[in-house]
């Protein structure tokens, strides 16, 4: 099959699924969070299920435009519904979601290495891999204005006040080709956000997760705009960084995801 056909395939896709546009690029240092990434082309070779996936993932609508949330998602707009529909009805295999749960703990190694066996060692380059964040890992689903206005370093207990798993490493700008380098981009030294998303790994957010975090900031006292608790919801969920895809509630979700066939895996 050609790369011409997949992406005519990819787009009747798309078209099924009523998607429109938002991308899934991230950032590294000071760069803006969507720039840093265009340059990252991880993908694996060759026409697969995967980036015809991806592509319409990176064309959904994803609404960041919340003024209020309650405890309870009610309605679809509520969350990524069509992205979520995406990933249920992807037929690519194998398919694994990592049950994330604690942001010091090594969940982006252990994904990265899933993916290095699944991909290289057994050439599955359909395999999809899902982060489903919640706990404290959820931290690293917001951006740097959250982590400094809400000082979520302090629950995440790092030092650093901007959110550090969005950074590009050195390792990054190895090339692809060089597999085996200790030091490349599939290596430990790259176990960040943006290089696993641009390898195709799709990040789940929690939208009880958020709720319970922006009560937790409220209660004590880390609320400089004065919001209301389903402001500061909103307020998080909006900033949640690019290509994450926002569901009603992770543990909720997980139900869905093994009737669809994802394995699960935990951190």
């Amino acid at each position: 099959m050609s790369r011409s056909m997949s992406r005519r395939e990819m787009m009747g896709m798309v078209a099924m699924m009523g998607t429109a546009g938002l991308g899934l690029a991230l950032g590294n240092g000071k760069l803006p969070l969507a720039s840093a990434s265009e340059h990252l082309d991880l993908e694996p070779r060759g026409d697969h299920q995967l980036h015809a996936l991806l592509s319409a993932l990176a064309k959904v609508k994803k609404r960041r435009d919340y003024r209020n949330l309650t405890m309870i998602s009610l309605h679809r707009d509520e969350w990524d519904h069509e992205a979520i529909a995406l990933l249920l009805h992807y037929h690519g295999k194998p398919k694994q979601v990592w049950d994330n749960t604690v942001f010091g703990s090594p969940w982006l190694n252990l994904m990265r290495n899933s993916l290095n066996a699944q991909v290289y060692s057994f050439g599955k380059k359909d395999a999809l891999v899902l982060s489903a964040t919640h706990g404290t890992a959820h931290l690293a689903l917001f951006d740097d204005k959250m982590w400094e206005k809400y000082r979520l370093y302090e629950k995440a207990e790092v030092k650093s006040k901007t959110n550090p798993l969005v950074r590009l490493s050195p390792a990054s700008s190895k090339p692809l080709s060089s597999l085996n380098d200790p030091h490349g981009v599939l290596s430990p030294e790259d176990n960040n956000i943006p290089v696993l998303q641009a390898r195709g790994v799709v990040f789940l957010a929690c939208h009880n997760m958020i709720w319970e975090l922006s009560g937790a900031l409220k209660k004590g006292g880390i609320n400089p705009d004065h919001k209301t608790h389903g402001e500061i919801a909103a307020e998080l969920t909006n900033h949640l960084i690019p290509g994450v895809v926002l569901t009603p509630g992770i543990v909720g979700t997980l139900p869905l995801l093994a009737e669809a066939g994802y394995q699960y895996a935990h951190s």
